[in-house]
């Protein structure tokens, strides 16, 4: 067993924030991710371009520096990667955390699938992208079907369907569309999501109202079959040739995990985590939350640029706890 004084859960931005900030108090702490680094940000679309602009996306006050006002994937992962070996942070990669529990001295073991943790201190900044949220319809989990989406070659000369209206289908149905695919969206509501990026939501709404890309609205996905998909439209259902689905109907925490730690959930349907806003302390003393996951199932609360600041107010908790140790 391996004793750390803090271990972070997450090597996405807001925890190699948390890390930095460790670093900056002499904090024994240790970075535990489960992919690469910032694993989410590596596994978005190849050619996403941020809603942000570079310095919001900025940790620690270090410059990102890059060509345009709105930073693309690859400047991201330039960036974060960069902090991490210039800084040396500790971290460790390819190693998922699979539960934490208190022992009878109060400090917490992290067990991971490689090795074993006792810390004081815990910060959980998971994300929220590894787990799709279903649409628990037949034939979704056809190879056809896919919840992420990375390179609109992939789609050239296929018909293809994107369910939802959301940023990521949004590019994922104009890039394919450029590409050559036949693009079909359907999408649940009246129109066009309303948090699309503001330079985007007029190239799509111009796209189909043109009629370059087809869009049923009020509508569901009923049904995915080799070779079609059945559609629930305002006007009975529809059969439309088929080759690929994109079902970009967002991502939500991993729940489970942080109920099988023991931390609060509400009970609305939200899901929103238990913990104070001021420290970002949960409900299970010395383990604390970072970042989008703060959000519950709205997961469009927290982004790198208001929840950096976390790392900040978690560091600040942990040193007067300290303090209060020593005095």
């Amino acid at each position: 067993m391996i004793q750390k004084e803090l271990v972070i859960v997450g090597g996405g931005p807001i925890g190699i924030a948390c890390g930095l900030e460790a670093k900056k108090i002499d904090l024994d702490y240790l970075i535990v991710e489960k992919g690469t680094i910032v694993n989410s940000l590596f596994n978005y679309p190849s050619n996403m371009q941020f809603f942000s602009s570079s310095e919001k996306l900025e940790i620690d006050q270090i410059p990102f520096i890059s060509k345009e006002a709105k930073p693309k994937r690859n400047e991201a992962l330039e960036y974060y990667r960069r902090i991490v070996t210039s800084n040396d942070l500790k971290i460790q990669l390819f190693e998922k955390v699979q539960h934490i529990e208190k022992d009878h001295q109060d400090q917490f073991i992290i067990k991971t699938d490689k090795q074993t943790y006792k810390a004081k201190f815990v910060i959980i900044a998971t994300g929220f992208y590894d787990i799709p949220n279903t649409m628990d319809i037949p034939g979704e989990n056809l190879p056809k079907v896919a919840h992420y989406y990375k390179d609109p070659h992939f789609y050239a000369m296929q018909k293809l369907a994107v369910v939802g209206a959301s940023n990521s289908a949004v590019d994922a149905a104009l890039e394919c569309y450029r590409k050559g695919a036949d693009v079909t969206m359907i999408v649940r509501g009246p129109e066009i999501g309303r948090r699309v990026k503001y330079w985007v939501k007029p190239d799509i709404e111009n796209r189909i109202e043109e009629g370059s890309i087809k869009a049923y609205f009020n509508s569901t996905l009923k049904e995915v079959k080799q070779d079609a998909i059945i559609v629930s439209t305002p006007d009975g259902e529809v059969r439309i040739e088929n080759d690929f689905v994109l079902a970009l109907t967002g991502y939500k925490p991993n729940f489970s995990f942080l109920e099988k730690i023991g931390i609060q959930l509400s009970d609305d349907g939200k899901f929103y985590p238990q913990y104070d806003q001021q420290t970002m302390e949960t409900n299970i003393e010395n383990l604390f939350l970072a970042g989008v996951i703060c959000g519950g199932m709205d997961t469009h609360l927290w982004f790198i640029e208001n929840s950096r600041i976390h790392a900040k107010m978690i560091m600040d908790r942990i040193t007067h706890k300290l303090s209060a140790q020593v005095s």
